[in-house]
């Protein structure tokens, strides 16, 4: 259903509500559009451009990049997608999200340039982004990539550096269905001439291969940079940087340090632009939050929340749990949209969960709650519940848990879940999956909450809990 064209009086719901209205699909690769209507608005961007692409770690790179630089004073804006609870999270100017009435007056000009161009909800989100940080007079722009990377709307932009975070399948629809072919999609946000760091500790040859024949100054982990830790500190080396003392970042999880790493790598293939002395650093990793990524609260029974919604993902979740202390038993709150490998994801946590409130989400990519809780039961009843993934996953393979060397942290011997006796339930909506998690948990339990930003984003809104 077409909505009417909203005024520059109207809110930004109006606003949002009329662009999904738009577009003939919901994703729609391709940079012929946004190129034509960025073209029409005169689109300028004098100011340093980070790109960060990947499957998993995207977000928590761009929030360490925006703590470190707002720590040295820089003026910044960052875009990143998709939202937990408000639209606004997804455009930060210094660290605050943008307001309706900022967002909606570069959706005006946008609408007002397109002529009979359309744009996906993405586009226009993203040239709306990167107006409002032209306007704002920022010094440097962080990007989230959302999907691949060759034909995604931030592509459009030609980056000062561009990061990738890992590499594994996902999206196979969009990116092919081996890590070489998503590699690849991913690969060309690499710009030539500029540095192109690539935090996968097994990147493809495919990723490779792109970064040499563009010419584009490659940074692999391993060889160009990297980190080592003990319990009480980490050092980050570079080409020519050493940043030793470190203290752990804020945001928790096995996998923080390599995305931390990524973050310096960056910072020191751009030091002749950006000036970032040791005690931002410092200070940026010890402010980083990110709500929604190993996200947890306070008191009992303890509450877990993460956006886990690919195997990579739910990989390194698992290591996670397994790193916190013992509980009674493990709750479990998921929801998946059906484009998505869910068993997988699924088999990669079954042994850790002890009852699962599947939860229904909305619209067509929606996966009812019944339709998963059947998933749920078809892992466990063929015996998929051993943590053996379908795919490999060297990235996960390749890492040992940093988060182990934590002060306080000891990883603690999963007990034994006899998956016969696991209960199963559905319901229509993570809140009210959640409500019943909470009725049925004691003090000594854990409620872990994961899968689709569309299932966490939900309860979080409802716990009304400090974003930390």
């Amino acid at each position: 259903m077409s909505h009417s064209v909203p005024d520059a009086n109207a809110g930004l719901p109006q606003w949002l509500a009329y662009l999904e209205s738009l577009h003939h699909t919901t994703i729609d690769m391709g940079l012929e559009r946004i190129r034509a209507v960025a073209k029409k608005l005169v689109l300028a961007t004098p100011y340093v451009k980070i790109t960060v692409a990947g499957t998993n770690g995207k977000g928590s790179v761009c929030a360490m990049l925006e703590a470190i630089l707002l720590s040295a004073g820089y003026k910044t804006g960052v875009y990143t997608s998709p939202h937990l609870i408000s639209f606004n999270e997804r455009i930060r100017l210094n660290g605050e999200m943008a307001t309706d009435a900022q967002i909606v007056s570069q959706l005006v000009q946008i609408e007002q340039a397109r002529g009979d161009i359309s744009l996906s909800y993405f586009e226009y989100t993203t040239l709306a982004a990167l107006m409002l940080f032209k306007q704002q007079g920022i010094d440097v722009a962080v990007l989230e990539v959302g999907l691949g990377g060759r034909l995604d709307a931030v592509n459009l932009v030609d980056a000062d550096c561009a990061i990738i975070t890992s590499i594994d399948i996902d999206h196979t629809d969009y990116l092919g269905d081996t890590r070489e072919k998503i590699a690849w999609e991913k690969a060309h946000v690499f710009r030539s001439g500029k540095p192109a760091i690539c935090a996968d500790p097994v990147p493809p040859q495919t990723l490779i291969d792109y970064a040499r024949d563009i010419g584009a100054d490659l940074w692999l982990f391993g060889k160009d940079f990297n980190y080592s830790g003990d319990r009480q500190q980490w050092a980050f080396g570079g080409r020519v940087q050493r940043r030793s003392g470190l203290a752990y970042p804020a945001l928790r999880g096995a996998n923080q340090l390599l995305n931390a790493s990524a973050a310096l790598a960056a910072i020191e293939a751009l030091r002749l632009t950006l000036l970032v002395p040791q005690q931002a650093i410092r200070v940026g990793l010890a402010k980083v939050s990110l709500p929604g990524r190993l996200q947890i609260l306070p008191g009992t029974p303890a509450i877990v929340l993460d956006v886990a919604h690919n195997q990579h993902a739910a990989a390194a979740l698992g290591q996670n749990l397994d790193n916190m202390s013992s509980f009674q038993q493990t709750h479990a709150v998921v929801g998946m949209f059906n484009d998505k490998d869910a068993a997988s994801v699924i088999k990669r946590l079954a042994s850790r969960v002890d009852r699962w409130y599947c939860a229904g989400l909305e619209g067509p990519r929606g996966l009812s709650g019944e339709q998963l809780a059947d998933i749920v039961r078809q892992v466990l009843g063929g015996g998929l519940a051993n943590d053996i993934p379908t795919v490999p996953d060297p990235t996960v393979a390749a890492l040992a848990s940093s988060d182990s060397n934590r002060p306080g942290v000891k990883a603690v011997p999963r007990k034994p879940i006899d998956q016969k006796h696991v209960v199963v339930s559905s319901f229509n909506d993570p809140t009210l999956a959640f409500a019943e998690a909470r009725k049925q948990a004691s003090d000594n339990d854990r409620i872990l909450v994961f899968g689709s930003f569309a299932t966490v984003g939900p309860v979080l809104d409802v716990l009304g809990r400090p974003s930390s």
